[in-house]
């Protein structure tokens, strides 16, 4: 049994002890990093792991890489490794943020070439919410040899953004709420706006009422109207700073479209620069 996109509360309440498996927690909030690791110790999915989206899922910043550059690729691979998760491992992944955070280490796993990876659906309230147990108990990972790679695949630059504004080739798409998009109520990064021809799907808009993603034939339905005739492999997912970005990744996947990549540094990384060209429009 192996799942890569996405498992219910209830076949990985079925599957919870199953070797060869690894559950990853990772709750964060932005205005509040500490968050996860609190409410982790007090109570988590059984055997889960923690990944800090600052420190684990991301690397250094200096101040022109974004909020949450991509972390080095060797480095993270021996964090995999420390967490008892290999090749071949079946991971599964969870936040209580609709998938914002969990879609950022299921991306940097496939971006790995690592198939066996999906996300909790519905996250932590499905898993309450299905009466999953959870404890405080904290796991003791056997640490494993998580084999390295030369870097993360599916990852643009911002030069080839720069270079591509306005052609077919590359389908931008931010997946930020419609105000930020618009440069409106911006809190969070210095300069409000976007990208000039970008297209905007905020990714909440692939979840249903009960934060569960929508089912794929209504994700294809609606991508491929988004999309109006752009190629899947053409599309190029950006956000604030990368990491909700991941799960508009993860709904095409699910709708069976294929192939779209990710500029992890996003739009924090975009306006770090003045000469860079900003819509408001």
């Amino acid at each position: 049994m192996s799942f890569s996109t996405l498992i219910d509360a209830a076949t990985l309440a079925e599957q919870l002890h199953q070797p060869g498996w690894v559950i990853c927690d990772v709750r964060h909030q932005l205005a509040d990093t500490g968050y996860g690791e609190r409410v982790y110790r007090e109570g988590h999915l059984p055997g889960a792991v923690f990944f800090h989206c600052d420190r684990d899922l991301s690397g250094a910043m200096n101040g022109k890489n974004g909020r949450h550059p991509l972390p080095d690729a060797a480095e993270f691979c021996r964090r995999l490794g420390a967490a008892g998760i290999e090749r071949s491992t079946q991971v599964v992944i969870y936040d209580d943020c609709q998938g914002m955070f969990a879609g950022r280490l299921w991306w940097l796993l496939r971006a790995l070439g690592h198939a066996r990876v999906a996300v909790l659906d519905g996250g932590m309230q499905a898993w309450q919410a299905a009466g999953g147990p959870c404890t405080a108990d904290l796991p003791q990972p056997v640490s494993v040899r998580y084999e390295p790679t030369g870097s993360f695949a599916g990852v643009v630059e911002t030069r080839t953004v720069l270079a591509q504004l306005g052609s077919p080739a590359m389908c931008l798409v931010d997946g930020r709420s419609p105000d930020r998009f618009r440069g409106e109520n911006e809190t969070i990064d210095p300069v409000g706006g976007h990208i000039p021809g970008t297209r905007n799907r905020f990714f909440r808009d692939n979840l249903g009422p009960d934060g569960r993603l929508k089912p794929a034939e209504t994700l294809r339905t609606e991508w491929l109207q988004f999309l109006a005739g752009a190629d899947p492999a053409s599309v190029v997912h950006q956000c604030g700073s990368g990491v909700s970005a991941c799960l508009n990744q993860l709904a095409m996947e699910v709708a069976g479209l294929s192939g779209s990549k990710l500029y992890a540094g996003s739009w924090s990384e975009w306006c770090a620069d003045s000469t860079r060209p900003i819509a408001t429009h």
